[in-house]
C-alpha cells in the first residue's frame, strides 16, 4: 500500500486527538502540514497613484486555533492583527482604513485610519458590537461608509432566559454561521473619516436587510441593495437605492428581479450591477447590467458570455476602470477569469489568462492588480503592468500539480469537465486507491484553485478525481438549469440525482479506463452539502461500485429541508413545485428514502450548529442505517456550522480530515 494501512484506533474509534495535545496519527500530520501556517492573499488594493499595493494576508494556526488575518503594503506586514481586514485607500492616498476586532468587548468589531507615508499615528474612528462590511471612502475624503447590522434591544441582555420571544413574520430569518438576522438587520452607516463623531450615523433603519456600499460621485449619498418591501421573503425581489446622507431613500428599480453589488462610475453617470430578471428560477448565470444614476435605461452588458459573473471565490461588485470600463470574474470551465466589459454592451474582454482563479482584483488604466491562486499554490498578489506580469508576495503554500481531462456526456449532449491528481511519491508501475469528490451546491464548481482537501488526499496516497457535472456552475446557463425538477413551470431539467449521476459515474469510469494506476477494486466517494446529497444517494443506487462513501453535511430529506433550512422555501425555485402541494417529489428526489439500499461501509460527519443543512438531515440517516445493522460511523462537530471544512476552527478541521483520511486508508486498504 502507498498510503498508511494501519487503523488508528484513536482517531476512528474514540475521535481524533484533542484541541490540547498533538496529532498522533500520519493522517493528522498530513492535515496538520496543508492547515498550519497556511497563508492566502486576498483583497488587494491599489494606491490612487498606482504606486502602491495594500491587501490582506490570512494564516491559519493550529497552535493557536485560529485564523490571523492582517494589512500588508508594498510586500509586508504593517498592522499587527490578529483581526485586520478591508483595506482602503483614501482618495488623496494619504490614508488606509482598515476594519479589526481591537475593541475592550470580545467581538467588538473596530474602524481604523492608518497615515501612510507620513507622520502620525493609527486612530480609532468608531466601535461596533456586530462586524463592518462593504467598507468605502467617499469621493471627497470627508466620510466611511460601511455596513453593520444593528441588534434588537433583546441582545442587551446576555442571559436568553431574559430575552423577550422572538415573533417570527418572515421566511430567510436566521443565516447559517450568522445566527438569527431578522432582528439584527444589516444597515448601512456612515461616519467623518477625520474620527470627529462619536458614533456613525444609521442611514437604513428599520426591518429591512442591505448590502454593498457605493458612493455617488459628489459624496453626497451612496447606493446599496436591499428588499424594502413587506413581500421579499415570498417574491424574493431585490432591489437597488439611493440613499442620502441627508434625505429620503428612493427606490432605483421596483421589485423586477434581483439586482445587488451596486458600484457607481467616476463620473456619477451610470451604475453598473449584478443580478437576474427572474429570482423565481434557480439556478441562474449572474449577469452584469448597467443603468444610469437614476435607474433609467437598465440593461444587461455581459450577454456575450454566458457565464456565471458572481462567482464564490470572487466575490467582489464590479469595478469601473474608467467612465465606460468595467471588470468583472466570472467563473469558466474551472477557471474563474477577469473581464472588461464595457457601457456600450460589446462582447466581454478576457484580460487574464490561463487556468487559474482570480480572488480579488484592482486597478486602473494601466496598472492590474490581483491576487490569484492555482492548484499548486494559494493566492499570490500579482501585479501588471505594460504587459509585465510581477508577482508580488511569496507566502510558499505549495502542493501537487492535477491533469485536467474531458469526458462525454453518457447522453451525448456535451462534455464534463474533470481533474486527476496522483499521489505523492507517485511511481507509475503501481496501482493507487482512488477518491471520487463531488462538489456542493450544486451551482458552483471545482477549479483551478489551491484545494487543501485534495492536497490532503493525495498526500496520504490516493488518486483524487473531481468533476464538474450537470447542474454546476462555470457552464452555459442550460447545463446549470439541467437538474431543475421535471415538473419546473419555466425550465423544467431532469432533476436533482439524474444526469448528475450520469456524469459523475462518466467520469469515474473513463479514469478507471485511462489511468492504470487507479486501482478499480479500491474506490472511495466523498462529498459534502449537494456533494454529501450525492453520496448518499450514490450509496444507495450505486454502492456496489464504492468500498466507502462519506456523506458531509448532506441534504438527505429534501423535504424536511424545505421547512428547517435557513433557505427554506427557497428550493422550490430548483425543483419547480411547492413541497407543501407535492411532497411526493421532494420525497422521490431524497435519499433518505433508500436508506435501506445502503450497504457499502458509511460515514457521517455534521455540524451541530448547521443551519443550511440542519443537523437532523445526518441524525434521521445514521438512526436508520444503526437499526438496520449497517457499517456506519458518524462524527458530530460542536461549535460548527455548514461551513466547517473551509472556515471552521483549525483544530476542528485537521481533525475532521484526520476522521476522513483514517476512515479510507482503513476502508480501501489493499489487505481489506
Amino acid at each position: 500500500m502507498p498510503h498508511e494501512t494501519t487503523h488508528d484506533t484513536s482517531a476512528t474509534d474514540t475521535g481524533p486527538t484533542g484541541a490540547d495535545d498533538e496529532a498522533t496519527s500520519a493522517h493528522g500530520e498530513i492535515a496538520r502540514r496543508f492547515l498550519h501556517q497556511r497563508s492566502d492573499a486576498a483583497d488587494p488594493r491599489l494606491s490612487p497613484d498606482g504606486s502602491r499595493i495594500a491587501h490582506v494576508v490570512a494564516t491559519c494556526d493550529l497552535d493557536a486555533n485560529t485564523t490571523t488575518t492582517r494589512i500588508w503594503l508594498d510586500g509586508a506586514p504593517v498592522t499587527a492583527g490578529p483581526h485586520d481586514s478591508q483595506p482602503r485607500w483614501s482618495p488623496d492616498g494619504r490614508w488606509l482604513a482598515f476594519t479589526s476586532r481591537r475593541g475592550e468587548t470580545e467581538g467588538e468589531a473596530t474602524l481604523h485610519v492608518l497615515p501612510v507615508g507620513g507622520p502620525g499615528e493609527v486612530r480609532t474612528v468608531c466601535s461596533r458590537p456586530e462586524a463592518m462590511g462593504d467598507l468605502a471612502w467617499s469621493p471627497d475624503g470627508r466620510w466611511l461608509a460601511f455596513t453593520s447590522r444593528t441588534r434588537d434591544a433583546r441582545y442587551d441582555t446576555d442571559d436568553p432566559r431574559r430575552q423577550s420571544p422572538r415573533k417570527i413574520e418572515h421566511y430567510f430569518s436566521r443565516l447559517n454561521g450568522e445566527g438569527w438576522v431578522f432582528d439584527r438587520p444589516r444597515h448601512v452607516y456612515v461616519i467623518a473619516a477625520d474620527g470627529t463623531e462619536p458614533s456613525p450615523r444609521n442611514l437604513t433603519p428599520g426591518e429591512y436587510q442591505h448590502g454593498g456600499v457605493s458612493w455617488l460621485a459628489d459624496s453626497s449619498g451612496i447606493v446599496t441593495s436591499g428588499s424594502r418591501h413587506d413581500t421579499w421573503d415570498v417574491d424574493r425581489t431585490n432591489d437597488l437605492f439611493l440613499v442620502p446622507l441627508d434625505g429620503d431613500i428612493t427606490p432605483l428599480t421596483e421589485q423586477t428581479g434581483s439586482y445587488s453589488s451596486p458600484a457607481v462610475s467616476p463620473d456619477g453617470r451610470h451604475i453598473a450591477f449584478l443580478g437576474v430578471d427572474d429570482p423565481h428560477v434557480m439556478p441562474q448565470n449572474r449577469r452584469v447590467g448597467v443603468m444610469a444614476a437614476d435607474g433609467a435605461d437598465r440593461r444587461w452588458i455581459s450577454d456575450g458570455l454566458d457565464r456565471t459573473f458572481q462567482p464564490l471565490a470572487c466575490p467582489q461588485p464590479p469595478r469601473w476602470v474608467d467612465d465606460h470600463t468595467i471588470a468583472v470574474a466570472a467563473e469558466d470551465r474551472g477557471d474563474v477569469t477577469l473581464y472588461h466589459l464595457t457601457v456600450d454592451g460589446a462582447d466581454p474582454v478576457a484580460v487574464t489568462s490561463g487556468h487559474q482563479t482570480v480572488t480579488g482584483h484592482d486597478g486602473n488604466a494601466d496598472v492590474l492588480v490581483t491576487t490569484v491562486t492555482t492548484v499548486d499554490h494559494t493566492a499570490e498578489v500579482e501585479s501588471e503592468c505594460g504587459g509585465e506580469r510581477t508577482q508580488l508576495t511569496s507566502l510558499a503554500m505549495t502542493g501537487q500539480g492535477w491533469e485536467r481531462f474531458t469526458v462525454p456526456c453518457t447522453d451525448g449532449s456535451d462534455e464534463i469537465d474533470a481533474w486527476i491528481m496522483r499521489p505523492a511519491d507517485f511511481d507509475a508501475d503501481a496501482t493507487y486507491p482512488v477518491l471520487l469528490n463531488v462538489h456542493g451546491g450544486p451551482f458552483t464548481q471545482y477549479g483551478e484553485m489551491f484545494f487543501d482537501e485534495a492536497q490532503m488526499q493525495a498526500a496520504a496516497g490516493f488518486v483524487v478525481l473531481m468533476s464538474n457535472p450537470r447542474g454546476g456552475s462555470g457552464r452555459h446557463t442550460a447545463w446549470g438549469q439541467a437538474i431543475t425538477g421535471p415538473k419546473h413551470p419555466d425550465v423544467p431539467g431532469t432533476g436533482w440525482g439524474s444526469v448528475d449521476v450520469d456524469d459523475v459515474l462518466a467520469v469515474l469510469d473513463a479514469a478507471l479506463d485511462r489511468y492504470p494506476f487507479c486501482d478499480r477494486d479500491r474506490v472511495g466517494m466523498l462529498g459534502g452539502s449537494y456533494g454529501g446529497y450525492m453520496a448518499t444517494l450514490l450509496a444507495a443506487r450505486h454502492g456496489d461500485r464504492f468500498d466507502a462513501i462519506c456523506s458531509e453535511r448532506a441534504a438527505n430529506n429534501l423535504l424536511s429541508m424545505e421547512w428547517s433550512s435557513d433557505i427554506a422555501t427557497a428550493f422550490r425555485s430548483q425543483h419547480g413545485v411547492d413541497a407543501y402541494a407535492d411532497p411526493e417529489e421532494y420525497l422521490r428526489m431524497s435519499p433518505s428514502a433508500l436508506a435501506h439500499d445502503i450497504h457499502v461501509p458509511f460515514l457521517i460527519i455534521h455540524s451541530e450548529d448547521d443551519f443550511r443543512c440542519p443537523i437532523v438531515q445526518a441524525e434521521q440517516l445514521w438512526a436508520t442505517l444503526k437499526w438496520l445493522g449497517r457499517d456506519v460511523t458518524f462524527y458530530r462537530f460542536p461549535a460548527e456550522n455548514h461551513e466547517l471544512s473551509r472556515s471552521g476552527s483549525p483544530i476542528h478541521r485537521r481533525q475532521r480530515a484526520e476522521i476522513i483520511l483514517d476512515f479510507f486508508a482503513e476502508r480501501l486498504s489493499a489487505d481489506t
